[in-house]
């Protein structure tokens, strides 16, 4: 099966998903060696959806992360529709 590259558009999103997950990781004082190990997840993953080399992780990996930090999925949510002037919308 071939895969269908990305977008432009996709690949922003996914820098939006990481930058959003990784402020919040830094928010709750946490680092990626607990957060990944919380999320059951290797801490190279992390790494890569942190800074979007994984722009299109799954679901439930994107979930755990939150959880792992704290951080409502509405918020992540928020960040992927917002446009890439840099702003994050806030969640409602």
């Amino acid at each position: 099966m071939v895969r269908v590259p990305l977008t432009d558009e996709e690949r922003e999103r996914g820098e939006r998903l990481g930058l959003v997950l990784r402020d919040a990781r830094a928010s709750a004082s946490r680092s990626m060696v607990e957060v990944a190990a919380e999320a059951g997840i290797s801490v190279e993953t992390l790494r890569k959806i942190e800074t979007g080399r994984i722009p299109t992780p799954a679901f439930f990996t994107v979930a755990a992360i939150a959880d792992a930090v704290g951080l409502p999925l509405e918020s992540l949510r928020a960040a992927a529709d917002t446009e890439v002037t840099g702003e994050v919308a806030e969640a409602s």
